[in-house]
């Protein structure tokens, strides 16, 4: 992927290189694809020391940074907002830095929100995450009310909506989520029974394993009593070689990355658009997870989509 500002994209530099190899100037081939001679002289010339490794984009870092606030200030700042809970503004007067230096370096070092921090300690507790995929899989059930044919009250109003949604029933989302990438796979079923639960993991494990997810060491799931209790849950655990764990009772926050995918899943697909019948819903689930899995970008990863972590951790974990 080039810059976001670079004029030329890897393939545009190869033609570049091979306009001027053929003999033409290197200025009218610069005018003809809308760069400047020192732009087009710098592609040249990296062409020919380095070959085709040279064409592709380098990190525009600075080898070295003399003006970045040194170590012991940043330290200084980190224990101001751990052990005082201040903001920028006013740590700022108290190491001599701009406020917006300081909310720099208190992102740098994930100290920016207090609500991630637990206020007695300073402790940052709210944005943990495992250390590598598989680790552990966040798994929970979304309850929706299926969609009538001819739609619901979305598409034909409250009134004539409520009138034909009695006796349709629900639909049953469950959803597995790794903890490290943020990989996402969800089912619709019927009920939320012991062996649908087990068996859908089955099949979650499947599309992980098939996604270079090969291992999963625990599954964490709230206190329902198809994983508490259920023999067909424990038995898929110990198929697949993992420890269950649940969360703390009416603490569904425990299993948060996973509610926080069935937030995503209802506001980009089950509410998305009105739907005229309960299978047009459930066929555009598929091409929404394909989308969250490979193109849709992710704050919590920096803006990449979950697919990026797996391709990261590929040779990591190997």
């Amino acid at each position: 992927m080039s810059h976001r500002n670079a004029r030329l994209t890897v393939f545009g530099r190869r033609l570049l290189v091979e306009r001027v190899a053929s003999g033409r100037p290197v200025a009218h081939v610069a005018a003809e694809m809308g760069i400047s001679r020192a732009t087009a002289h710098k592609w040249m010339r990296r062409w020919r020391t380095e070959g085709d490794a040279g064409l592709v984009d380098r990190s525009s870092r600075a080898h070295s940074m003399p003006h970045r606030t040194t170590a012991a200030v940043e330290a200084q700042v980190c224990d101001l907002r751990q052990a005082r809970k201040l903001g920028p503004a006013r740590i700022g007067p108290i190491v001599g830095l701009p406020a917006s230096t300081v909310h720099r370096i208190l992102t740098r070092h994930g100290l920016h929100r207090l609500a991630f921090m637990d206020r007695p300690t300073g402790t940052v507790i709210r944005r943990y995450e495992r250390e590598r995929p598989g680790e552990l899989i966040h798994v929970d059930v979304k309850k929706l009310g299926r969609i009538p044919d001819g739609g619901g009250h979305k598409v034909l109003g409250r009134q004539a909506g409520r009138a034909r949604k009695s006796g349709v029933g629900y639909d049953y989302v469950h959803s597995a989520v790794d903890d490290h990438t943020r990989l996402a796979y969800s089912e619709i079923h019927h009920d939320e029974k012991a062996d649908t639960c087990a068996d859908f993991l089955h099949r979650a494990a499947a599309f992980f394993a098939d996604h270079g997810i090969d291992r999963i060491e625990r599954v964490l799931t709230d206190n329902a009593w198809s994983y508490r209790k259920a023999k067909a849950w424990k038995k898929a655990l110990a198929d697949l070689g993992a420890a269950g764990k649940l969360t703390r009772a009416y603490r569904p926050q425990t299993n948060g990355k996973v509610e926080r995918f069935n937030r995503t899943l209802a506001e980009e697909w089950a509410y998305l658009r009105p739907y005229t019948s309960n299978d047009e819903r459930t066929a555009a689930l598929a091409d929404f997870l394909h989308t969250y899995n490979h193109h849709r970008c992710h704050t919590a990863l920096g803006g990449h989509p979950p697919i990026s972590r797996i391709n990261n951790a590929a040779g990591q974990y190997t």
